[in-house]
C-alpha cells in the first residue's frame, strides 16, 4: 500500500487528536483513508479533519498531503 506524505517535510507519519488531547499515530493512504499504525486502537472520538505531522510543524486536512 502506498501512503501520502507531508507537503512540508516529506514523511508519511502523522497523528490525530481527540478532545482530551490524546494522540493516535496514523498514516494516510492514497485513497485518503486514515489508517491506524496500531491496529488494536480505534479512531472513534478522534478528529479526522486535521492530521498533524510527526516530523515537523505542519497540520491540515488529508487532501493537502502529497503523493511523493
Amino acid at each position: 500500500m502506498r501512503f501520502l506524505v507531508c507537503p512540508q517535510c516529506g514523511i508519511m507519519n502523522f497523528y490525530v487528536k481527540n478532545e482530551k488531547g490524546e494522540r493516535l499515530n496514523v498514516k494516510v493512504s492514497r485513497e485518503l483513508e486514515i489508517i491506524l499504525q496500531d491496529k488494536t486502537q480505534k479512531l472513534e472520538g478522534y478528529d479526522l479533519d486535521v492530521v498533524y505531522c510527526l516530523g515537523c510543524s505542519w497540520s491540515g486536512p488529508v487532501n493537502k498531503l502529497k503523493k511523493y
